[in-house]
């Protein structure tokens, strides 16, 4: 292990390490959210609202922390977040994801909006998650359908929160846009880390030739880097209950929503067939001060109380994985840590995250007194704020 892979003794430290490493605009893309950051900010503050009423004195030998979500059994409560245009924040960092996640037995959600295309996210990690940015019309989004069902996947997670693009202003400072606008400022910045752009700019465009949103719809996207052409996502604001019911009819295998936060939305959600719901306000990313999903997962999960509850937003240690699933969640999804660790160390830097996180969770069980996770229930922990 080298010696600042060896210095990550938690999720924190490789956001730590990558704000040294990366080049702003890069840094900047991954950690930052919409205007204030509000909603970027609550999602770890909520955490902090609850803290855990431990037992003692429990046989706590043998322990297992392995989850059944959808019929298939995982090594963890958790998984990695879908996230767009990783391979441009580390040299094939998409790719490591899903190598790691598939050798640790955790499930990935290969993005939408990567530069690898889903085919080869396939081959690379045997994942089966894809997430779909619904684009604005069926004659675009349903040949995309076809097309992830024909690559093998079966679980389809439509990101239905994104209805315009979001107002991310710390991007602007830092000249960062999709596709990437080359301008001074961004040639300046990469150049004061040739580590970043020699280990991953230039290297992907040796290996891959220019990279392309690949799976925006079911032909091959704009080039990653132009100062003229932009991604296509006309008419999401038009899209309603309805789209989504004439999904659930095209696609045979799972469907997930994500982006929920309101009860009224989960219970149509339901009723309008799909197999579960991702609470989540997109990482702060969207709508600035958005509830967390932390928040509203008690008064969700008391209205579906059979009903697979998912979230995402501020999971940083095993003992928020805990908390979210004392509260009702059945699996959660961890993405901005998981990023820096690809972006800095490739597959081994996501192994190494996945095994803190897990060796967290095993020592937080101990201490709480369980030996199952599915014995965590809303007693276990006290909101103090």
């Amino acid at each position: 292990m080298s010696g600042s892979l060896g210095r990550c003794y938690s999720l924190e430290d490789f956001e730590l390490a990558a704000r040294r490493k990366l080049p702003r605009l890069i840094h900047g893309f991954i950690a930052g959210g919409a205007e204030t950051e509000a909603g970027l900010r609550d999602n770890c503050a909520a955490f902090q609202d609850y803290t855990f009423v431990s037992r003692i004195l429990a046989d706590v030998s043998g322990r297992s922390q392995r989850a059944t979500l959808f019929g298939r059994d995982y090594a963890a409560p958790f998984g990695i977040a879908p996230m767009g245009a990783a391979a441009i924040c580390g040299y094939r960092a998409d790719r490591a994801l899903a190598r790691a996640a598939a050798l640790a037995e955790i499930p990935m959600i290969v993005s939408a909006a990567g530069l690898t295309s889903l085919e080869t996210m396939r081959r690379e990690g045997a994942t089966t998650w894809f997430q779909l940015y619904v684009p604005g019309t069926p004659a675009r989004y349903e040949p995309l359908i076809d097309r992830a069902g024909a690559a093998g996947y079966d679980t389809l997670v439509v990101s239905a929160d994104v209805p315009v693009p979001a107002n991310r202003e710390n991007n602007l400072r830092n000249g960062f846009s999709l596709p990437v606008k080359p301008s001074p400022r961004v040639v300046f910045d990469c150049a004061r880390h040739p580590g970043w752009l020699l280990g991953t700019l230039m290297r992907t465009l040796m290996t891959d030739g220019m990279p392309h949103f690949e799976n925006m719809d079911a032909t091959r996207g704009p080039p990653i880097f132009s100062r003229n052409q932009v991604r296509d996502v006309a008419g999401r604001d038009a899209l309603t209950w309805g789209h989504l019911s004439a999904m659930r009819k095209r696609w045979p295998g799972k469907l997930i929503v994500k982006g929920i936060l309101s009860r009224e939305d989960a219970r149509i959600a339901r009723e309008s067939g799909v197999d579960g719901i991702i609470l989540s306000n997109h990482g702060g990313r969207q709508l600035d001060g958005a509830i967390s999903a932390l928040r509203v997962l008690p008064e969700i999960v008391a209205d579906l109380p059979d009903f697979p509850v998912l979230l995402d937003g501020g999971v940083r240690r095993g003992s928020d994985v805990l908390k979210a699933l004392a509260l009702g969640a059945c699996f959660v999804f961890i993405g901005r840590p998981m990023l820096f660790a690809a972006a800095l160390f490739g597959e081994v830097g996501v192994a190494r995250a996945i095994v803190l996180m897990k060796a967290e969770i095993d020592r937080d069980l101990a201490m709480l007194g369980l030996t199952q996770i599915d014995r965590l229930t809303p007693e276990y922990v006290r909101k103090i704020r």
